[in-house]
């Protein structure tokens, strides 16, 4: 099997903001800083509820002077909606790319190596007629890539990767315990925080106001996080985003996105402290999960 590979993500789409106000426009807005978004950089950030609460997760790079923007297909119209109900008197320009880009993601060992990326989270190059990037959330994601549809997957196999399915992305992202948009984090309910997206360089501490930053502040200045999206390893069947799960017939939190015996899932830290301590499981149904803290995390 060829070491490096790629598939294309479905469930991914593009926007793009251009205009002299396109930086301004969404610096307001998300909870990464904008700034740092170039063509040599991307950055990941989440646009949140005013009272702070998750709405959709993009990822930002520059191509010339516009900014693409890859989010949630599935939930483009609803980001575009409100980014238009913000736009006001700002000099920007909105455009809905899904028919005009592709969004890949590019793995295994060295996958940087073929763009002339280094191991670098959110190192970003021209490539294409696109841009390729290392993940900014985590570099042992791979890369992802926006590239003009129609030759984002031969770009990809001329450098190399061979096309592999979605899942095995899904189990690398997984394995990592890195959410994936709403598949992990409810709309309108889902906390930041709780989801480590500080951690994965998903938030800005230093820059200015934007919605939603005053609970996403007093929650991490107050010490409130009490759950934390974990990776689970699975026993059984994997349970349904949603299934509650116990320990000693207590909640202890609820189940997110899962497959082939791995799996997110939202913990209460409490509940996970006391599975490990008993050397126990915690259930979900009839499956017996067991959580452990990525690498990364810095609970």
């Amino acid at each position: 099997m060829n070491a490096l590979r790629f598939t294309v993500l479905e469930g991914r789409s593009v926007l793009t903001v251009a205009g002299p106000d396109r930086r301004s426009f969404l610096q307001g807005l998300v909870s990464n800083d904008v700034e740092r978004a170039a063509p040599d950089r991307a950055i990941h950030a989440a646009f949140l509820t005013p009272q702070g609460r998750f709405l959709h997760d993009l990822f930002i790079v520059e191509l010339g002077d516009t900014l693409l923007l890859d989010i949630e297909a599935g939930r483009r119209a609803d980001l575009l909606k409100r980014l238009s109900m913000y736009r006001l008197r700002s000099k920007v320009t909105l455009g809905d790319g899904g028919e005009d880009w592709t969004v890949l993601a590019l793995f295994g060992p060295g996958a940087g190596h073929p763009f002339g990326l280094p191991e670098e989270a959110g190192a970003a190059v021209a490539a294409a007629g696109g841009v390729a990037y290392v993940d900014p959330r985590l570099a042992a994601l791979g890369l992802r890539a926006v590239l003009p549809r129609g030759e984002a997957e031969k770009a990809a196999q001329a450098r190399g990767f061979a096309e592999a399915p979605f899942a095995d992305y899904d189990r690398l992202r997984l394995a990592q315990g890195v959410p994936d948009g709403s598949r992990d984090l409810p709309v309108e309910k889902a906390i930041l925080l709780e989801a480590g997206f500080d951690e994965l360089n998903g938030v800005d501490w230093q820059k200015g106001c934007y919605m939603g930053q005053e609970l996403t502040a007093r929650t991490k200045y107050r010490g409130l996080v009490r759950k934390r999206l974990m990776p689970v390893a699975i026993e059984g069947p994997v349970p349904e985003p949603g299934t509650p799960l116990t320990f000693d017939g207590k909640d202890a939190g609820e189940m997110r996105s899962g497959r082939d015996g791995l799996g997110l899932a939202l913990v209460r830290l409490e509940a996970a402290e006391a599975a490990a301590a008993a050397g126990r499981p915690l259930e979900a149904g009839p499956a017996k999960l067991v959580p452990h803290r990525p690498d990364w995390a810095r609970f």
